[in-house]
This record gives structure tokens, C-alpha cells and sequence, in this order.
């Protein structure tokens, strides 16, 4: 299970952008974080995986603080999809996912793309189960669309066989029918390794539709956190609203 207890982050500048936040995520749940910029989501996530650190609170995995001492061992379990991929573009489909394994296998082995039979074998195992055809293994990552590129970076996150997911608007620049194709993708490959994904989103219509759970913040502080089916015409509407400060107020918010 993954806690956060107490949880607050200020920066520098005096910016609070985690104030007092308490969750216990259990495994295999998909989460989405709900809210505008500025919100908290991307701290609160990135809590998870040390590249930030709590300035009071804690934040546990499998019961272990996530400290300086413990950091190393906590990322072993931890699988990041970034906004901007991070794909290494000259690199092939299969060894783009293979380099997700870079922590266990170590750098040099990584460079001269020594990797064991099995570990081959599972990359393959993780293309096709998120749509990416054999004829694709051997293509270069720049190559690819948008969408097979977001493929690819969720193959590479599970193949170090984690026990967290964490994808920070993983559908950002993908359009409607792509970006619900590749959260499809992710939601089953989550749910097949009994993963535990969470995953940053502004569009509401995204967190309904594929959430197990939605926690929804603003200005660092959590106001709400349940199912899809409790989130009221009210709050939809405010988060709408939160998401598109430019639009005006929401007249109707699908429910």
C-alpha cells in the first residue's frame, strides 16, 4: 500500500504546493489526480519516486519510507511515464523498453544492449499487449506517431515489474480517440499486473471514464477523493471550471 501521511511540500519561494495531504492508496487501484496548473498534482506524484521531497509528513510503499536512505530501493519499484516521454530517439522500440531495466541490469550492459533472453522475451510480451505490432520492434523511436510513442513508454515503465506506475499527463498531446486508445492500454496493463497507476489529468471526461478513483486538488489540498459515480454535478462542474479559468462558468457538465 502506498501512504501519505501528513503530507506537505514548500518551496523555496514560500509556495505551498502540497499543504496537509492524507492518502492510503491501495494496490492495483487506478488513480487519477484531478486539477488545474499549480494544483499540487505533479508534486504530490512526484513525492512518490524521491525527485521531490515532503518538507513535513511522510510517504510510504509497502510500509517503507520514501528518505535518503531508502530512496534507491524505493525507485526499483516505482515506473514513471513522463509528459515528455524521455524515449531515446535513435534508440529501437525494443531496446527503448528494454532501457527501463537500466537500474537493474547497470550502464554498461545498458550501452552495449546485453540483455538476457527473458528480458527480450517480456519486452515483446509488453508491446503486444498495449498494441504495438512485432513489424514495429526494430523501428527507430523517432519514427513513430505520437500515440506508439506514448505505447512504447508504457511498455518501458512495466518492465521493471513495479509495484507503482506513475504517468504525469500521459495523454496530453494526443487527441481524443488516441489518448482514450492509450489510457486503455495503460488501465489494462495495470490491472493484468496488479499494478498500482497513478496518473496526473486535467480532462474530467478522462478521469470518469477510466478512474478507479479520483482525488481532485486545489491549491495543495485535496477536496475530493472517491469513485467516479460520487462525484456530483457540483464538483464536476468546479473542476471544469478549475481546468478552464478562461471558458466561463460551466452550464452543463456531462455526468
Amino acid at each position: 500500500m502506498l501512504k501519505f501521511e501528513s503530507v506537505s511540500r514548500v518551496y523555496d519561494d514560500g509556495t505551498r504546493a502540497v499543504d496537509n495531504v492524507s492518502l492510503h492508496i491501495k494496490p492495483g487501484e487506478f488513480c487519477v489526480l484531478l486539477g488545474p496548473s499549480g494544483a499540487g498534482k505533479s508534486t504530490l506524484m512526484n513525492m512518490v519516486n524521491g525527485i521531490v521531497e515532503p518538507s513535513s509528513g511522510t510517504v510510504k510503499l509497502g510500509g517503507l519510507p520514501l528518505n535518503k536512505k531508502n530512496r534507491t530501493t524505493i525507485q526499483r519499484h516505482v515506473g514513471m511515464i513522463h509528459q515528455q516521454l524521455h524515449l531515446v530517439p535513435r534508440l529501437s522500440v525494443l531496446h527503448n523498453v528494454l532501457s527501463g531495466l537500466l537500474p537493474d541490469v547497470g550502464l554498461w550492459r545498458s550501452l552495449i544492449k546485453s540483455f538476457s533472453f527473458a528480458d527480450q522475451r517480456r519486452a515483446c510480451e509488453l508491446l503486444d499487449a498495449v498494441g504495438m505490432e512485432e513489424k514495429h520492434l526494430f523501428r527507430r523511436a523517432s519514427a513513430l506517431s505520437g500515440g506508439q510513442q506514448q505505447r512504447v513508454a508504457i511498455a518501458r515503465a512495466f518492465i521493471s515489474k513495479p509495484e507503482v506506475v506513475l504517468a504525469d499527463e500521459p495523454v496530453a498531446s494526443l487527441d481524443p480517440a488516441m489518448s482514450r486508445s492509450v489510457l486503455d492500454s495503460l488501465k489494462t496493463a495495470a490491472k493484468h499486473h496488479g499494478v498500482t497507476v497513478i496518473c496526473t489529468l486535467h480532462q474530467l471526461d478522462y478521469a470518469l471514464e477510466f478512474a478507479d478513483r479520483i482525488i481532485a486538488l486545489r491549491k495543495g489540498e485535496i477536496f475530493f477523493d472517491g469513485h467516479p459515480d460520487e462525484l456530483n454535478v457540483a464538483t464536476q462542474t468546479e473542476l471544469y471550471e478549475l481546468a478552464h479559468p478562461q471558458s466561463g462558468p460551466a452550464e452543463q457538465v456531462a455526468a
